[in-house]
């Protein structure tokens, strides 16, 4: 790490204002999945033991500066309290002079959770004053949230100009030490996985993996904007037709690398919404008629996709292979989940970049047995991408 660490920073009766990524699944006003609580646990634990009192601010969902009830970050301190044994306090809002007075209240390895930052339309703008007003209720800084480091605002960017030392968490920096070793020095061979719907959200990630990877499986309905560029007939799927020189483009830098399915599973009906699939049958990629809609990868797909996995040393994967949110259709995503488990079993270096992905090697059981699921999909793109993440940017050098 180029940039100071929480290791680096002195805790002991400090206020430490961390940025943490509590924007968990709400379920009748309780949290439905607390992986990315528990994934903030190492540095929380951290500073607690040390002596320090620890600020927690989060955003949760897009309520887009308006206060939403179903938005409250209130449902994260029951479920923090459980995971520390302790108590934890809240804060009604994120800024303001009862919430300073609650912060200066604090002791030496108490915690409080702050209410949702985007209750305040200033912190996705990142106002510089809104930044400072946060920035008063701690002496140092730490961001421990890669799921917003992608994002230049307030609390990740902004709050950095105000104050003197701003540190990674334990989380961050397992993130880009996993992604870093990726881009920077891989065991090989080295394979990459993209799927998903558009072509348009990974340009830039295709164009800067192509010359790192040996092998780049491309699947999911970004894979049919390829096929049209191939001159092939691909029915009702999905098609990003202001993308189809740009596949041309990509197939012919990456002809040697590319893998692409080769065959598909179609329908002759489909309802995303309604979650409904008619009538399915396997056909060549090739072979698409007029009036169905490609869905998932096919066997031979699988077969030929798992040949290639098999011998790989490292593997990140970022968007499924097909609809995978309906059972029908998930076939192909699940076997390359359970795939990417079996060689971590055998020593490959397996990252999932966060979003979908990591949905996927949770519902297919495997969440477990690969080398690390990254808990931001935006950001992770991203940094595959080879962008700058001003989050990073914006912390202390060493």
């Amino acid at each position: 790490m180029e940039k100071l660490t929480i290791e680096d920073l002195e805790i002991f009766g400090k206020r430490v204002l961390m940025r943490v990524d509590f924007n968990v699944p709400l379920e009748g006003g309780r949290v439905a999945n607390d992986k990315r609580i528990s994934a903030a646990l190492p540095s929380i634990r951290y500073i607690l033991e040390r002596g320090g009192s620890l600020v927690l601010m989060s955003h949760l969902g897009r309520p887009k500066g308006k206060r939403v009830a179903g938005m409250s970050l209130n449902p994260c301190v029951s479920v923090l309290g459980r995971h520390l044994g302790k108590e934890v306090g809240f804060s009604e809002d994120c800024i303001g002079a009862e919430t300073e007075s609650i912060v200066e209240q604090l002791g030496p390895g108490q915690i409080l959770l702050l209410e949702n930052l985007r209750y305040h339309k200033e912190e996705t703008e990142n106002e510089k004053g809104f930044a400072a007003k946060l920035a008063r209720l701690g002496d140092v800084y730490v961001n421990d949230a890669f799921g917003t480091a992608h994002r230049a605002h307030a609390s990740t960017e902004g709050v950095t100009h105000h104050m003197d030392r701003c540190a990674a968490g334990f989380l961050l920096m397992k993130e880009l030490d996993y992604l870093g070793r990726l881009m920077e020095n891989p065991a090989r061979p080295f394979v990459a996985i993209l799927g998903g719907a558009k072509i348009s959200g990974k340009i830039d990630v295709i164009s800067n993996l192509l010359p790192k990877v040996d092998r780049l499986i491309i699947g999911g309905g970004m894979a049919f904007t390829f096929f049209k560029a191939m001159g092939l007939a691909i029915g009702q799927s999905l098609l990003e037709a202001d993308k189809v020189e740009l596949a041309k483009e990509l197939l012919s830098t990456g002809k040697d690398k590319i893998l692409l399915p080769p065959d598909c599973m179609i329908s002759d009906g489909f309802d995303f919404k309604a979650r409904k699939v008619g009538k399915l049958k396997e056909v060549k990629s090739s072979r698409i008629p007029a009036d169905w809609v490609g869905l998932d990868i096919g066997s031979e797909s699988i077969r030929q996709f798992e040949t290639v996995l098999r011998d790989a040393k490292t593997i990140v994967w970022n968007g499924p292979m097909g609809v995978f949110e309906i059972e029908k259709t998930a076939k192909g995503t699940y076997a390359l989940a359970n795939v990417l488990a079996e060689s971590t079993d055998r020593g490959a270096t397996t990252v999932i970049g966060g979003g979908d992905s990591a949905s996927a090697v949770e519902k297919a059981g495997v969440a477990e047995r690969v080398s690390h699921v990254s808990t931001g999909g935006g950001a992770s793109l991203e940094f595959l991408a080879g962008k700058v993440l001003p989050g990073v940017e914006a912390l202390t050098d060493k």
